[in-house]
């Protein structure tokens, strides 16, 4: 990850506008442990480009991980609303393990509560 990490920063001071490269940093981050750190590239990367998908959804796994919940939420319903979900397989390889529990955990239980209410309208 520290090698990762210091090629991405290379690209992003080569060229500012480089999304995929400020994606890998923050990967990079997260997987070092840095996660205020990886959540504010995040940010950034999200003000520039409100309704990206790998983002969004990078970001939910970052506010369930502090516990605000019903920001992760709002995250991945805007995910979800995009209609961009291809890239939650390929992210979930890149979660430590007890962060993809939480996020599965937590995916799961909010889909039945979803299907619970429907049901009882």
């Amino acid at each position: 990850a520290p090698g990762v990490y210091q090629l991405a920063s290379l690209l992003v001071e080569l060229d500012t506008s480089d999304e995929a490269s400020r994606i890998l940093c923050a990967d990079a981050l997260y997987q070092m442990g840095h996660v205020e750190e990886a959540h504010k590239l995040l940010l950034l990367a999200l003000s520039r480009n409100p309704q990206r998908s790998p983002i969004l959804a990078r970001l939910a796994l970052l506010q369930l991980k502090k516990g605000f919940t019903y920001d992760g939420n709002q995250l991945l319903k805007k995910v979800i609303r995009i209609g961009d979900t291809s890239c939650l397989l390929p992210i979930m390889d890149i979660f430590k393990d007890e962060d993809r529990k939480l996020m599965q955990t937590h995916c799961h239980f909010r889909a039945l509560t979803i299907l619970k209410d429907r049901r009882e309208d």
